[in-house]
């Protein structure tokens, strides 16, 4: 097993996306961080997952119980042949497979205070309130950090106690924003404090006193997470209280909907209250802001809509099968309708992965439904993290049939089908109209926004609800939406990314950002899009004649030393040739306008002289050599020495800047100038035949930023940061470089997982049949904050159309339902009167 500890090093391969989130210093102080999580029910095991794939020193699992029929709902690692061994001990081994550098073991053991000293992090999931009070004295005084955290029902507790000096060295994890300061005029300092205050906030160190549970039960301070319901989390902290009394006088819970005890829902577990924030992490790294100290959480939008929908006892008394907690909230006939589903899951990446775990728990598609996953991706190392249904030994595999067969190992009953197609236009006759129409529901787990929107138009013109959601580090947000009740996913859009502007990449860089991004231009520019338009030549499509000559004349190489040749011609080209003729046409001196040229954004640049003892340098020959080899089918070489050689021999060409060379300082100019362009004659080329071409092996090559061996990012990082040299802007490291270069989305299993769990309330309703706009609840939420909001979905537009239109509207090409609703209306107004037609977007084209 791999370790961790004090002098382990970081697996960037497998952490990427969470040390984008977290970083380097606060990843080293979870490294050594010991964590006991006593209590292995549902909320134990989901805790228990998130901290072990975060990548803790050792995690030990702590319960006295055995498992029981009410637990499987919810606990994931427990099956059937389990009922009756013991929680911690069964769940140790499939636990113990989420991350081989966590030791994970159990202990069914009383927690004496000897015990407890082990441990930086103790958290009680399963604990009598007496037994809280106790450990969370003893925590505070000796310096552990406590956390109590509970689900009953539709409603959540959650405590935090992290001592009385602890330190948070990044309140927020946001960067400090940054701007390019053209000219400064006058300085005048207006308020010291605010100075202050800000240059604290970008230092990101704070430090906060928090009180132990027996001190803070009395005075208790909540933070709200729904301000509809700001009275709430006072009931709630009571409610809690009054569970645990009755639990210690009857040695039992309640029973759920008694008409003798009058209980609510509130006395069972269910999965659905996965909500808490990576408290863990935060006590072990001083990352992010601790909640101040309790926080409260309900669902009573779930329950049935209608006020004469009282379930009974008998509806809701425990049956000896796997959903017994979920009956004991909802009944029986709410399991019997989940049970008859059919939905469709499109991705399955970290939110697919908890999706599906929670419909396999719920007990979705366990009848005559079934869900259908699709996902055209295959599982890599940096999916380990946060995808947990994937282990070491998939890789490679497809996700949607590996994580298809992980869910049918938790519930057996689930009927799920996986597949590996791109949801899109070209799979428009695997998804066709009869697919559509056999669908309840669509739940996306997509990374991108365009099929988000291609999934938002297909619902909408089968009318069919749609669960959208999605993660950005600490957070996240939660969308539902209902034909003729919500808007669209599409009806409302964030601004578009604002672009680089061309000259900036071009000649101006003044951040890393625009070398990063120019290095990934020059990757495409150099080892793809040449071999693709000679790829067009050979099937007769037209293509760029000039890069092609170069492509299947000039530049074929040979031979390894060719492609090295090439290469460090090329860095000649780039990072000297290039500057010093820019150099020629705006001098350093030069003057604009009465402004010197290269002020403001426009920094001034040098050009690089090559070395072979230079490293830097080195690296880009290596990477870009290899590269081109592997784009004409050439074996390549690693042998730094052999390519040093080989370097000290190559004569490259003299340079002289010359006169008349057009340089553009703006995208207006670069526009106006090639507006004014005429039409150009061909350039008249020898180019082989089509027959001569094939028998090059012209291979694009597509980026790819998780492979350590492939030499892309080497190629990326060296290049943008021999640009940043030229212009003198701070270097990146691999790391940053890949966040940047490669479009990474930072993430952490603990928001996608309170994300979903989110979602499966929203689908709850769906399935009930919930019609009132106001039961359905969007969701946003900052765990770094933290923060939470919750409002009622945006309404469904009316617009106003007369009779004809309405005929009219009845023609076109709309699914049955619409069609159905259209010609109801035609039928039912004869008079040319105006009427009301609620629809989501795009429904009437």
């Amino acid at each position: 097993m791999a370790k961790n500890g004090n002098d382990a090093e970081i697996d960037e391969g497998l952490y990427s996306r969470q040390l984008y989130v977290l970083g380097h210093e606060a990843m080293k102080r979870m490294q050594i961080s010991n964590i006991l999580i006593s209590g292995l029910r549902g909320l134990g095991v989901e805790i228990a997952k998130n901290v072990i794939l975060g990548g803790v020193k050792s995690v030990t699992l702590h319960d006295q119980g055995v498992a029981e029929w009410k637990d499987l709902s919810s606990q994931f690692y427990l099956r059937e042949e389990d009922l009756g061994k013991n929680r911690a001990e069964v769940s140790q081994l499939r636990l113990a497979e989420l991350n081989s550098y966590v030791p994970v073991t159990s202990f069914t053991g009383a927690l004496t205070n000897e015990y407890l000293t082990k441990f930086q992090v103790v958290v009680l999931t399963n604990s009598s309130l007496d037994e809280q009070i106790r450990i969370g004295d003893f925590c505070h005084s000796n310096g552990i950090k406590l956390i109590v955290a509970d689900t009953r029902g539709l409603f959540g507790q959650l405590f935090c106690d992290f001592g009385e000096e602890m330190t948070m060295f990044d309140v927020n994890g946001e960067q400090p924003l940054s701007a390019m300061i053209s000219m400064i005029t006058k300085v005048k300092i207006v308020n010291w404090t605010w100075l202050n205050y800000t240059v604290g906030l970008h230092m990101h160190t704070s430090s906060f006193n928090q009180k132990s549970l027996s001190s803070s039960m009395a005075e208790p301070e909540f933070m709200v997470t729904d301000f509809a319901k700001f009275d709430r989390p006072g009931q709630l902290h009571m409610g809690f209280q009054a569970l645990h009394a009755f639990e210690k006088k009857h040695s039992r819970l309640p029973k759920p909907w008694s008409q003798v005890n009058t209980s609510t829902p509130l006395s069972w577990s269910v999965i659905y209250c996965f909500f808490f924030p990576p408290l863990s992490l935060q006590a072990c790294t001083g990352k992010f802001m601790p909640i101040m100290q309790w926080l409260y959480f309900d669902a009573v939008e779930c329950l049935p809509e209608a006020e004469d929908a009282v379930l009974t006892e008998e509806e809701c008394a425990p049956r000896n099968c796997r959903y017994d907690s979920q009956i004991a909230v909802f009944g029986s006939k709410l399991q019997e309708l989940l049970a008859k589903q059919r939905y469709f899951l499109v991705g399955a990446g970290a939110i697919g992965c908890e999706l599906l775990k929670n419909f396999a728990m719920m007990g979705l598609a366990s009848g005559e439904g079934e869900v259908i996953v699709t996902d055209m991706d295959t599982i890599e190392k940096s999916n380990l993290n946060r995808q947990f249904l994937f282990r070491p030994w998939d890789v490679t595999k497809m996700k949607s049939e590996t994580a298809a067969a992980a869910v049918k190992q938790m519930n057996p009953s689930i009927r799920i089908t996986g597949h590996q197609n791109r949801v899109g236009t070209d799979t428009e006759k695997v998804y066709d109209d009869d697919f559509f129409e056999s669908l309840d529901g669509v739940a996306n787990a997509l990374d991108n926004v365009d099929a988000r929107m291609y999934m938002d138009r297909r619902c909408v013109y089968y009318c069919k609800p749609l669960l959208e959601s999605g993660t950005l580090g600490t957070k996240g947000n939660v969308q539902v939406v209902i034909p003729f009740l919500t808007e669209s996913y599409s009806s409302s859009q964030d601004p578009p990314e604002k672009s680089i502007p061309i000259c900036t990449l071009k000649n101006f860089p003044n951040a890393i950002e625009h070398t990063l991004q120019w290095a990934r231009d020059e990757f495409e520019g150099l080892f793809k899009q040449p071999a693709e338009n000679a790829l067009q030549y050979m099937t007769l499509v037209s293509s760029p004649r000039t890069t092609l000559y170069k492509s299947l004349v000039t530049d074929k190489p040979r031979s390894w030393e060719d492609c090295v040749v090439w290469a460090r011609n090329h860095w000649q080209c780039q990072y000297n040739n290039n500057i010093r003729q820019l150099l020629h046409n705006f001098p350093p001196d030069q003057v604009s306008s009465g402004a010197p040229f290269w002020s403001g954004p426009k920094r001034c640049p040098h050009p690089l002289e090559f070395s072979t003892n230079n490293d830097l340098h080195m690296d880009y020959i290596m990477a870009a050599a290899n590269l081109f080899a592997q784009s004409y089918g050439l074996p390549g070489s690693t042998e730094r020495s052999a390519l040093t050689k080989l370097l000290q021999d190559i004569k490259v060409p003299e340079f002289v800047p010359k006169s008349g060379i057009k340089i553009h300082v703006s995208d207006q100019e670069l526009q106006n100038a090639n507006a004014s362009v005429g039409k150009r004659s061909e350039l008249k080329t020898l180019l082989p035949s089509t027959e001569a071409a094939s028998q090059f092996k012209l291979c694009p090559i597509d980026f790819e930023k998780d492979d350590e061996t492939n030499f892309h990012m080497d190629f990326i990082v060296a290049a943008s940061n021999l640009r940043a040299e030229n212009y003198d802007i701070p270097p990146a490291d691999r790391h940053k470089s890949k966040l940047i270069a490669g479009k990474i989305i930072p993430a952490i299993a603990t928001t996608t997982a309170a994300v979903v769990g989110l979602v499966c309330l929203e689908l709850l309703k769906i399935v009930q049949g919930h019609k009132k706009l106001e039961s359905f609840k969007n969701g946003f939420m900052n765990l770094a904050l933290p923060f939470f909001a919750f409002s009622e979905p945006i309404a469904a537009p009316k617009h106003k159309v007369t009779n004809s239109i309405l005929h009219y509207s009845s023609r076109k090409k709309l699914g049955k339902h619409v069609k159905a609703l259209v010609f109801e209306l035609c039928c039912n107004d004869e008079t040319e009167e105006d009427v009301e037609v609620p629809y989501v977007r795009y429904t009437i084209r």
